[in-house]
């Protein structure tokens, strides 16, 4: 039997995942959606390479939320759908990102975001018949300004990041972290005061 997860909720699935609640991802405006995100960051990489990274921005505007002044994002790099993706003035992001920007992704001003990053916002049910349904929600994620993350840092559904906080190289952020520190370790644990 399946279980209508959404009765009398007449909103699509991409409103309900735009509004946070849980909604099945394999929606066809949803992969639409995916493909122009995959189509314009393989224009961006491609662009990159072959007429240097300012031919290259103007792709990276039209694919991301917001981007701001000198903004640098090194390819390749990886989005859901690119449009919750936003990125504060001076930021600079390494290659390998994967921004699953499901739900929104803020990344503050003067960021260093170091290579084979993941931030993820989806998340699914630990029941097994939701996730056997494609059943599947998202939290969003927010860096400060000047917030450094090392390479290969996880941050996890619904974390936020302090102002000049870091986190060291290859943790795993699964709760908000305080403005001011430096965290490490899986999961990240704050060490010190800055």
């Amino acid at each position: 039997m399946v279980t209508d997860y959404f009765a009398g909720d007449p909103r699509s699935n991409w409103e309900r995942m735009l509004a946070g609640d849980r909604y099945v991802a394999d929606d066809p405006e949803m992969a639409r959606l995916g493909q122009r995100a995959v189509r314009l960051a393989y224009a961006y990489h491609r662009a990159w390479a072959e007429e240097g990274p300012e031919k290259a921005q103007e792709i990276l505007v039209d694919l991301l939320g917001t981007v701001g002044a000198d903004v640098s994002v090194k390819p390749p790099f990886f989005v859901d759908y690119g449009a919750h993706l936003h990125i504060g003035d001076r930021t600079f992001v390494n290659a390998n990102l994967t921004a699953l920007d499901v739900a929104p992704i803020r990344i503050g001003a003067d960021c260093q975001v170091g290579p084979n990053v993941q931030l993820l916002t989806a998340w699914h049910p630990l029941e097994p018949q939701p996730r056997r349904d494609k059943i599947e929600a998202a939290s969003p994620i927010t860096l400060g300004d000047n917030v450094w993350l090392g390479g290969g840092v996880i941050v996890c559904p619904g974390v936020t990041i302090g102002d000049d906080s870091v986190i060291g190289a290859g943790a795993v952020v699964t709760r908000d972290v305080p403005a001011n520190v430096v965290a490490v370790g899986s999961p990240a644990r704050v060490v010190r005061e800055l």
